[in-house]
């Protein structure tokens, strides 16, 4: 039966909601930013190309010749440089940078818009009913994305024997990223709540499981990323010509070839992407005989897309401009998943 609660925006003004809520949309688009310049910082393996973490005066590129050959000599050092880059010049260093730049740019920007908006709105004392701590959680999960990031950098100049960044560390990068823009979703939906009161249900399973599901594909597609494994079996249905292929479980790897093999990677990345596409019509199923109160029209066409468009980036060995699509598509299907769930939590009159 339907509980009435104390909407979480009860005691905020219209302008005030209005506003936090346009807060929340230039971070989210910032993070969705962020997210593609990452991936594409990953294609083009820029990754490692800054071997030091200035959070301050790192913000400043280059300014001279003599400071892109002290930047250069230092990738130089690196096992990248030394095993897969030895015959690479200035000017191909230069553009492995900007991305990884551009890259920390972003995060730097996306921090002091968090920042200076928490501030305007607690000195206006609009952070009322737990939104201080609320917006107070995400630049939090923002801190904490940085260091992450830098963990993740750092195994892959020195501090571990890889070349390039441990997938798993790449997988926990990308998915913190995916929890902030999940909670940037779930606040914005509820400052839109219209009344003091609404109705909340008890959630359903099958909303929260294909939500789950999906962003356990999105980790799963971090380390077919982090492997370069898009680019190994380009072969659909099929991969190499079997359903499971001969070296999905090495056993000297053991659990380890959920993270570092190839196959592995790529065959459970197609499984759950099946399991996502059945569980998602029967979602919409359930939905439309309760009127649609899911709302999942638009979350079952963007996971047909998505699926689609899968297909293609694999027959095609993921170029740099298709596994972005996929990545994008892939966000926007989390978050129209995660309003799935918020519209099966509470009645559809009390949200936008």
């Amino acid at each position: 039966m339907p509980q009435d609660i104390q909407s979480p925006s009860r005691n905020i003004s219209k302008p005030a909601r209005l506003w936090m809520r346009r807060w929340l949309i230039l971070i989210g688009f910032l993070v969705y930013a962020m997210i593609l310049v990452g991936g594409a910082t990953r294609l083009t393996d820029s990754g490692l190309s800054i071997t030091e973490w200035k959070p301050i005066s790192g913000a400043l590129p280059p300014m001279s010749s003599t400071e892109w050959t002290k930047l250069f000599d230092l990738y130089k050092q690196t096992a990248e440089f030394q095993l897969q880059n030895a015959s690479m010049n200035m000017a191909e260093f230069q553009y492995i940078y900007w991305w990884e730049w551009g890259h920390r740019l972003l995060g730097r920007l996306i921090g002091l818009v968090a920042v200076i908006g928490f501030v305007i709105f607690m000195m206006r004392g609009w952070l009322k009913d737990g939104w201080a701590f609320r917006f107070g959680f995400l630049i939090v999960l923002g801190g904490l994305q940085g260091a992450i990031g830098w963990w993740m950098v750092a195994s892959g100049i020195g501090e571990t024997s890889r070349v390039d960044v441990a997938p798993y560390r790449l997988m926990t990068h990308f998915c913190l990223a995916l929890l902030i823009i999940g909670f940037i979703a779930w606040y914005w939906m509820q400052l839109g709540q219209r009344s003091k009161i609404v109705s909340r249900v008890p959630l359903p399973a099958l909303p929260v499981v294909l939500a789950v599901l999906i962003f356990l594909q999105m980790a799963s597609g971090a380390l077919v990323a982090g492997l370069d494994a898009g680019r190994t079996y380009t072969d659909w249905p099929m991969m190499a010509g079997e359903f499971v292929p001969q070296g999905y479980w090495a056993s000297e790897l053991g659990i380890r070839n959920i993270f570092e093999n190839h196959a592995t990677a790529q065959f459970n990345h197609r499984i759950i992407a099946y399991l996502i596409t059945i569980l998602a019509v029967v979602v919409a199923f359930v939905g439309r005989e309760r009127s649609n109160v899911y709302g999942t029209n638009f979350l079952l066409a963007a996971i047909g897309a998505q699926v689609l468009w899968g297909i293609l980036t694999l027959m095609n060995a993921a170029p740099l401009s298709l596994a972005l699509v996929h990545q994008g598509l892939g966000v926007i299907v989390l978050i129209a998943a995660i309003r799935t769930v918020f519209r099966a939590r509470y009645s559809v009159s009390a949200a936008n």
